[in-house]
């Protein structure tokens, strides 16, 4: 039996650090009394980008990610978790766009953005017919060498620059609001694990097992919206006894008496999730992990904004029904990057008569946030309004503003970052976006693994 009560802070409450602390707080060892969680937020509320708030009448409309991947496992495991099994919703059945010049419907077949099916591909009038003879002598090239680890290299070699400019990168950069001709092609699993398994994406395509009707949808969200997630996940850990403090900045990181344990701003632990943003973790880890930090403090990130509107639905165009919204191609952006049609996405969201448009803008080299919410909204409303043949009147409008919500994964990052986190001292794990992989799910598990890392570290099991 334990004689000491072990303590350990987690710094930082965006998904990472909230699945972090719900981890430890419902650990055996949390329950037997034998530790103690102790989170540490600089803002007042928890949840980082995981944000929700009522608007245009509706009481949960997300302000950040509106949806976690369901066939990744740790999303839905903490939401059944934390009492929100039954709350799960999925989107409603609807069509995405490109828009190159007009709104193209996305071909079949694809793998976030690369053909899996040339014959698929061709029925499309997103690309010229050179652009689909290009792509369709893939299977004749040469298998492409991984060295570079750049997404866009490895796209244009294989499929051509139409493939790329007009489906991966729309695809792969709304999710990452990435360029990616920057971006690691490691940080994609989906394509990294096609790519170094099989010299013939298309070939390789031709064999991949076609998805299961019963495989279940492929996006979930509580239908009280993302921060849902937060507030459940944040009650489940303060009835296990866990400790959350809102308003909380963390100035400094120290050893302990003896080098031994940590000081937090002076307050003593036994281990540290640090669980926020690369740039904040390199000024905590400046004195005591030098290496590590001078890493971290490279990890660009892309600063990104959400326009939500909401218009007469009586206004709404009959062609537009149905669809989930479109990506514009870096080629065509201004300032729009993608546009989320939420109330037809979204069946709980349809609330009244009108129709709840979310305008990303901004991305990886398309800086946004030193403009006016007046000029973003001007912005979103006139872009939006030309792409789809509409001028919007809304009711109802809001800014979202997200500095740095987006790390980017330069080519070679999971390399760096490996070595960067080798040289930390012990007691000390990173958690979150900056790491590990940027979705919510991805958090969810950077967060867990980083918990029970350092509780294993704690309560070592006797062999």
């Amino acid at each position: 039996m334990s004689t000491q009560q072990r303590r350990i802070a987690v710094i930082g409450a965006g998904a990472a650090g909230m699945s972090a602390v719900h981890t430890l707080a419902t650990s055996a060892q949390s329950i037997a009394g034998d530790l103690h969680v102790t989170l540490f937020e600089a803002d007042n509320r928890l949840g980082g980008k995981l944000l929700t708030s009522p608007f245009a009448g509706h009481p949960a409309i997300d302000e950040g990610p509106d949806a976690f991947l369901a066939r990744l496992p740790w999303g839905t495991a903490l939401a059944k978790a934390v009492g929100l099994g039954d709350q799960l919703v999925a989107p409603t059945s609807g069509k995405a766009a490109v828009w190159w010049d007009a709104l193209h419907p996305i071909p079949e077949g694809l793998l976030l953005g690369m053909p899996t099916d040339v014959f698929k591909l061709a029925k499309s009038k997103l690309l010229t017919w050179g652009g689909k003879f290009r792509a369709a002598t893939e299977p004749f090239r040469r298998r492409t060498s991984l060295a570079d680890d750049s997404l866009g290299g490895y796209v244009r070699t294989r499929f051509g620059d139409q493939v790329h400019l007009r489906l991966v990168d729309p695809l792969v950069g709304s999710i990452y609001a990435a360029d990616t001709d920057h971006f690691s092609l490691a940080a994609v699993p989906q394509i990294y694990d096609l790519a170094s398994k099989a010299r013939s994406v298309l070939i390789a395509g031709r064999k991949m097992p076609k998805p299961s009707p019963a495989a279940g949808p492929i996006f979930y969200a509580p239908s009280g919206g993302m921060g849902s997630l937060i507030q459940a996940t944040a009650d489940a850990a303060r009835a296990h006894g866990a400790e959350l403090r809102t308003g909380t900045p963390v100035s400094t990181i120290e050893r302990g008496a003896g080098g031994v344990g940590w000081l937090v701003d002076g307050e003593a632990f036994d281990a540290l999730v640090i669980a926020c943003p690369a740039k904040a973790a390199a000024l905590l880890l400046a004195d005591v992990a030098t290496e590590t930090a001078s890493t971290l403090a490279q990890i660009p990130a892309a600063d990104v904004a959400m326009v939500s509107l909401a218009i007469h639905e009586a206004d709404w165009p009959a062609h537009l029904r149905g669809m989930s919204g479109y990506l514009v191609p870096k080629p065509m952006q201004r300032l729009v990057t993608a546009a989320s049609f939420g109330s037809q996405k979204w069946s709980h969201w349809q609330v009244g008569d009108h129709v709840i448009l979310r305008i990303s803008l901004g991305r990886d080299g398309l800086p946004v946030l030193h403009l006016s919410d007046e000029q973003l909204l001007t912005a979103a409303v006139e872009e939006v309004g030309h792409h789809i043949g509409l001028t919007l009147e809304p009711i109802h409008a809001r800014v979202s503003r997200w500095p740095g919500a987006f790390p980017q994964y330069r080519p070679h990052h999971a390399e760096r970052l490996a070595a960067a986190e080798g040289q930390l001292p012990v007691g000390l794990a990173l958690a979150g976006a900056s790491y590990h992989g940027i979705g919510v799910p991805a958090c969810i598990r950077s967060g867990k693994s980083a918990a029970e890392r350092l509780t294993g570290q704690l309560f070592p099991v006797a062999d």
